[in-house]
């Protein structure tokens, strides 16, 4: 018997930003809230045992230094360049983590810094 990912936590400052932020990337909805701010997002057929949701919880914490962990995220409606627009204009802002500029992805950070990678690849809608 094996794990499977049913969510990827999220500490930061503003749950209600990062979780617009996300939701538009991701064409996720709000699933659930709780009491201590939590803010669940995933696809709007979310059920147990379908892709990972998202939770948002707040933090006061101050990040300290460079994520272990990011999100890669794929195009499936359009091409690399015109997703890379899209989430530019969603408020991604692009980082500098000692890229070439020859890479195949774009190093980009949300709202409140966390990294992520817009990949080439264009996946299939879930």
């Amino acid at each position: 018997m094996a794990c499977r990912i049913s969510e990827l936590v999220i500490d930061c400052a503003d749950a209600d930003r990062l979780a617009a932020f996300w939701s538009n990337v991701l064409g996720y909805v709000e699933l659930g809230r709780e009491d201590d701010g939590s803010i669940a997002i995933g696809p709007p057929d979310a059920g147990p045992g379908g892709p990972p949701v998202l939770v948002l919880s707040p933090s006061s914490d101050p990040r300290t230094g460079k994520l272990r962990l990011h999100i890669d995220v794929n195009p499936t409606d359009r091409e690399q360049d015109a997703e890379l627009e899209r989430l530019l204009a969603l408020g991604a802002t692009p980082v500098d983590v000692g890229q070439t500029g020859t890479e195949s992805w774009h190093v980009l950070a949300d709202p409140e810094g966390n990294e992520f990678c817009l990949l080439r690849t264009r996946l299939q809608p879930l």
